[in-house]
Formats: C-alpha cells, sequence, structure tokens
C-alpha cells in the first residue's frame, strides 16, 4: 500500500523551505525516521516518517518551498505479513543516510545516526500512534483580537510543555506600546506545544500554545495522559522489532499524519555556524538571502528570539542602506541628535532602560510633535457654581458609595462643545484632503502610571450619565495604574483629556494624541479675586489649555470652541440644554 507523507500543520507560517533531505528512494523507513527537514524564519522542523515502510518517491529537494499538505514522499507501507526485522537494507539504509542528509560542516541529524534512538529524542507529540485521535482532542490557543496594534511582543510564558493547565489560567502576557494584556487558557487541559518565546512578536491570530483538552468521564475530569496519552515509546520498547509498535495492536485506523519536531536550539545552530564573520544566529533560508543581496550579516542585529536573524531583519537592513544616501543628502534639513557625553566622567551614574510603554509613547509624542503644528490656546473658567453643586451631591455620593469628580464634568461638557464643534472631533486625511468628521464620542482621558503615560478610552461618553462618568474614570484608572488595560479599552479615542489638577500648575501645552486633532489640558483649580463690577469677590478659577492641529483647525476655531466650553462649565445648567 503506497501512503502519501504531507507537511502537518506548520502554524502560521505559509510557506517554509526544505533545507535537507534525509533518505533516499529504495530506502527502507521506520515510524518517526527523519525524512527531511523544514526551515522557516524561527525554527527548524524535522519531517518523521508516520508509519514503516520503503522509500518509493520523494517529491521535494533542497530549496522546494512547501505548505500544509504538499506531499513530500510517498512510502510503500510494510503488510502485517512481512516481517520488520532488521536486514541489510536497513543496514544500508544507516549507511547511506548520513552521507544523504548532511552537508559538509553540518551536524548529522541523531535520528539519520541511530534511527532507533530518535524517539527518544523527540518531543512526545511526535511519537503519537493514533494521531489523527488526539488531533480531535487538540486546542490551538492564539493572540486574540488586539485591535489597532499592528503586532505586540510576548514579555512573558507563564507555562511550559506537559503543564496542567484550568480554565482562565494565564499562559502567555503580550505587551503593546500602551498596555500589557493576559492571554487564558478557555479549556482545561495539558500543554502540548509551545510555540512562542519570550521577546517574539505575535499579531492577531498567531498560534501560540496547543492544549491536549481533558475528558470528562462519569462526571469527572481526567487527564489527557490517563485517557491515552501519547508519550514517546522508551527506547527499549523500541529496541525489538518495529511489529511491537501500539499502532499494530489497534484496529486500522486513518494514515498516521507525521508531527513536525522543532529541532533548532540557539545551542545547536551555534555548533553549526563558521567561526569568524559567519558566526552569527541566522538559518540557511536567512545565510541565502544575505548571500543574494550581498549583505554581511555580522552587520545585521536580529530582531528574533534571543537575536536570531530572520528575512525582515535583512530586508530592513538592505532599505536601511539604501536610503543612507537620501539622508545624508536631506541632512541638512534634518533635525540634529544631541551627543551625550560621558557623564560617568563627572561623577556615579545609573542607567536605568525605559520601560517599553515609556519608550513607544516617547516615540509617538516626538512623532505628532515633529508632524503636527501645535497651537496652545489658553483660557480660565470660572467653576464657583459647578463646585458648589458638586459640593451638594456629596451625601448623595456616599449613599451611593460613589464619587462624584471634576472630570466627569468636565468630559460630559466637551461632548456638548464637540457636538456644536464637528471639526474637534475629526482627523484629517492628508492624502485626500479632507476631514474624517466622528459621529461618535469617545473621550480618552490621560493616567499616570509607573510604567509610563496611558490614555485609556471613554466610550460613547455623550450617552452616559455624571454618575456613570465618575465611576468609569475612577475604575479606568485603577485598572491602568494595575496594568490591567485591554486593547480595547485603549483604541478609538476621537478627543483626549489631560488632567493635572491633583498636581498643580496654572497652564501648558499638551501634545496632541494623533491622528485626534485636539487635547485639552486642564490645571489645578485656585481661588482667585474677581471683580463684580462693583467689588471684588471670591471665585473658583479652572486654566484650560487646549492645544490643537493648526492644519485642522485655525485660531478663530479653537478660541469659539474653548469659550463654548468655558461657558458650558460656568453654568451647568446649560448642560441640560
Amino acid at each position: 500500500m503506497i501512503q502519501d507523507i504531507r507537511i502537518p500543520d506548520i502554524g502560521d507560517a505559509e510557506a517554509v523551505e526544505v533545507v535537507e533531505i534525509c533518505v533516499a528512494r529504495g530506502d527502507r523507513v521506520a515510524v518517526d525516521d527523519v525524512l527531511i527537514v523544514i526551515e522557516s524564519d524561527k525554527a527548524s522542523m524535522e519531517i518523521p516518517a508516520g508509519t514503516d515502510g520503503v522509500v518509493e518517491e520523494i517529491a521535494v529537494t533542497v530549496g522546494d518551498e512547501v505548505r500544509e499538505g504538499t506531499v513530500i514522499a510517498r512510502l510503500a507501507s510494510q503488510s502485517a505479513s512481512e516481517p520488520a526485522a532488521a536486514g541489510p537494507a536497513d543496514d544500508r539504509a544507516a549507511a547511506v543516510e548520513p552521507e544523504a542528509s548532511s552537508a559538509p560542516g553540518e551536524p548529522v541529524p541523531a535520528s539519520t545516526q541511530a534511527p532507533a534512538a530518535a524517539p527518544a529524542a523527540a518531543p512526545a507529540t511526535a511519537a503519537a500512534p493514533a494521531a489523527p485521535e488526539a488531533a480531535s482532542r487538540t486546542l490551538e490557543i492564539r493572540v486574540p483580537d488586539i485591535g489597532e496594534a499592528q503586532d505586540v511582543v510576548v514579555i512573558e510564558v507563564a507555562v511550559a510543555p506537559g503543564d496542567l493547565v484550568t480554565e482562565t489560567d494565564v499562559l502567555v502576557v503580550v505587551e503593546s506600546d500602551k498596555a500589557s494584556m493576559e492571554i487564558p487558557a478557555n479549556h482545561g487541559g495539558r500543554v502540548q506545544t509551545v510555540h512562542v518565546a519570550e521577546g517574539d512578536e505575535v499579531a492577531e491570530g498567531t498560534l501560540l500554545v496547543k492544549l491536549e483538552l481533558t475528558e470528562t468521564t462519569g462526571g469527572r475530569e481526567v487527564e489527557p495522559a490517563a485517557a491515552a496519552e501519547p508519550s514517546a515509546p522508551n527506547p527499549a520498547e523500541r529496541s525489538g522489532e518495529a511489529s511491537a509498535e501500539p499502532a499494530s495492536s489497534t484496529s486500522p485506523s486513518p494514515e498516521p499524519t507525521p508531527v513536525a519536531t522543532p529541532v533548532a536550539t540557539p545551542e545547536a545552530d551555534a555548533q553549526e555556524r563558521p567561526s569568524g564573520a559567519a558566526d552569527v544566529y541566522a538559518g540557511p533560508a536567512v545565510r541565502r538571502l544575505a548571500r543574494e543581496l550581498g549583505v554581511q550579516l555580522a552587520d545585521v542585529k536580529g530582531s528574533g528570539s534571543r537575536g536570531r536573524i530572520v528575512k525582515d531583519d535583512v530586508k530592513s537592513f538592505v532599505k536601511r542602506q539604501l536610503s543612507g544616501a537620501q539622508r545624508a543628502e536631506a541632512s541638512a534639513s534634518a533635525l540634529p541628535t544631541i551627543p551625550l557625553p560621558d557623564f560617568s566622567r563627572f561623577g556615579e551614574v545609573e542607567v536605568v532602560p525605559l520601560s517599553r510603554i515609556r519608550a513607544r509613547g516617547a516615540e509617538n509624542l516626538h512623532r505628532s510633535w515633529v508632524n503636527l503644528p501645535h497651537v496652545t490656546q489658553h483660557d480660565e473658567v470660572d467653576v464657583t457654581d459647578l463646585e458648589a453643586f458638586r459640593s451638594s451631591l456629596k451625601g448623595e455620593a456616599e449613599s451611593r458609595g460613589a464619587k462624584l469628580t471634576p472630570l466627569a464634568f468636565i468630559i460630559k461638557a466637551c461632548c456638548q462643545a464637540l457636538q456644536a464643534f464637528p471639526t474637534v472631533n475629526a482627523s484629517l486625511d492628508t492624502t485626500q484632503g479632507a476631514y474624517i468628521l466622528k459621529r461618535y464620542y469617545h473621550i480618552g482621558m490621560a493616567v499616570d502610571t509607573e510604567e509610563g503615560l496611558v490614555v485609556p478610552v471613554i466610550r460613547d461618553a455623550d450617552r452616559k450619565g455624571l454618575w456613570e462618568l465618575s465611576e468609569e474614570v475612577i475604575a479606568l484608572a485603577e485598572k491602568a495604574r494595575a496594568q490591567k488595560l485591554g486593547m480595547n479599552d485603549l483604541q478609538g479615542g476621537t478627543f483626549s483629556v489631560s488632567s493635572l489638577g491633583a498636581i498643580g500648575g496654572t497652564g501648558f501645552t499638551p501634545i496632541i494624541n494623533a491622528p485626534e486633532v485636539a487635547i485639552l489640558g486642564v490645571s489645578a483649580m485656585r481661588t482667585k479675586p474677581y471683580w463684580n463690577g462693583s467689588e471684588f469677590e471670591p471665585r473658583k478659577m479652572l486654566p484650560l489649555s487646549l492645544s490643537y492641529d493648526h492644519r485642522a483647525l485655525n485660531g478663530a476655531e479653537a478660541g469659539r470652541f474653548v469659550s463654548y466650553l468655558g461657558a458650558l462649565l460656568q453654568d451647568i445648567r446649560r448642560l441640560a440644554l
């Protein structure tokens, strides 16, 4: 019986390269003997035989690109009556395989040197004799919807292969430039494989972990290992005949599916690499691309796990080199960098790395500052009556177990002002020369945390009352400081408010949170003498600072917006109009 051996599930990789062929036509192979080795940008994988047999055909060559389902070889499987004794054919295969599978200067895979010992070195998942049955109990955990973020970084892997987890147990923690997010298990089971490492960049849909699901029998949960654990057989058990394989003791089953076994490690790769200029952490496919482009890999900084160089690193390096001349031509108009002296010459110093959130926040703020023509409109608003009204509600607030914050009034007033001035609630599309007017009002509020400044968003703030806004302001601030904000909490803002009221100050220039076109800065409220026409009286004055993109708004528009907002805060009865 002829069986096709195909490329199994290779995760998110669409196509991988064949880097080694370990067998030849006519070779006899046993279950788990390696047929070929494939390589993606991040790892090498051995594709084993899923059954005993003789190689009838090798359908691929070194350098071919293959994907899930591609036929790589055809085996003439051994009949039940045919003995599986090791004979001359086996000896010939053992003698030929190392020569056929290994290139000069590369180590011979363990499976080709000693096929009988290969299953002991492979993960348990690679030796499953009943792969189709196991696959039916396997759950893939992938990166969920992460909103507008293009990619996020894995900052913590909380599990390892073999760990038992329950529903809601944290598997992986990822972090964007604004927040961290825990990705939990949505089912109990045993961790089969972990497909990411700390430092990896992942996107929505990236495979993180494969779980072997627990089964429910008689109302109780049992471990998958107790039900039918596909563990690797003991080498002593495999030292005899192939007929002793578990597959032969079961009823006829579908063709076993070969399981890709990751084999690349930094340590192993370091042994492969020659010394000198080529002593870098990169796979054959990346090295070939570098040779084609004339790139010295020693000059390329790897972005992969533990510094591994991937294809995108090589391409980015070439782009930077090509743009060097352009940057040199534009250097006269480019912003000069500020050189730093060796501060340690003057005294003791300490270097503290920026948190990822703080570093990315700095990049975003700098990008906004250099690209947008910022103008700031300053004003003071008499909020004496507003504060008197807020104080009169303290008893009701206590009975609700809540706190009515000044920020709730400001956000409520901003929503009404944005409805009156729609261009302030817009974004500017310079490619089309148009406003993108938003008919929703999602207000961002700047929150100071230990990791840096974050801006969670209150959605549909125009539809919420003062009590609801106050509760949400407090809840979002607490989540931000506890680093519990999700991606949905940080996206979709149309206008932002940055309040320094608890800190102090008489005014400042907040930087616009692009692609928004304006941001309101709020400073500390102060009691000041106010001339009412006949005498001075004490009034509570609130400083406001509106920074706006002068491309989207002119000074008159911004001035009218601030005046309208001030009128709403000065006489809160207008909020009901």
